[in-house]
């Protein structure tokens, strides 16, 4: 299972937008906003679609990789730049592999 993680000194709430883009998109309906910072109800519940580690303008959400797929302390953290996503992949030893990727969103 994968899991999100919410980095709340990055995370604005996307203030001035109507609904903050990881809660629109959650399919789940799992991410809500509170004090102002967005928050996962269950992680548990959690789809692993990376909708909203994608759409996070600030970068403020990353997603944790599970032992089997990366060991204990690799994640995922994506920066959006334009049209473009990239994903460095941070391995549990320190090593960084970075993915580029057009956005569809």
């Amino acid at each position: 299972m994968l899991t999100i993680v919410i980095h709340h000194e990055k995370c604005t709430g996307c203030k001035g937008m109507k609904e903050p883009l990881c809660v629109k998109l959650c399919p789940g309906d799992l991410i809500m906003i509170k004090n102002e910072k967005s928050f996962i109800r269950d992680p548990g519940d959690c789809w692993d679609c990376m909708a909203c580690v994608k759409s996070c303008p600030y970068g403020a959400i990353e997603t944790k990789l599970p032992y089997e797929l990366g060991y204990k302390d690799a994640h995922l953290i994506p920066k959006r730049k334009g049209k473009i996503i990239v994903w460095e992949l941070v391995y549990s030893d320190g090593r960084r592999e970075v993915f580029e990727r057009q956005v569809r969103l």
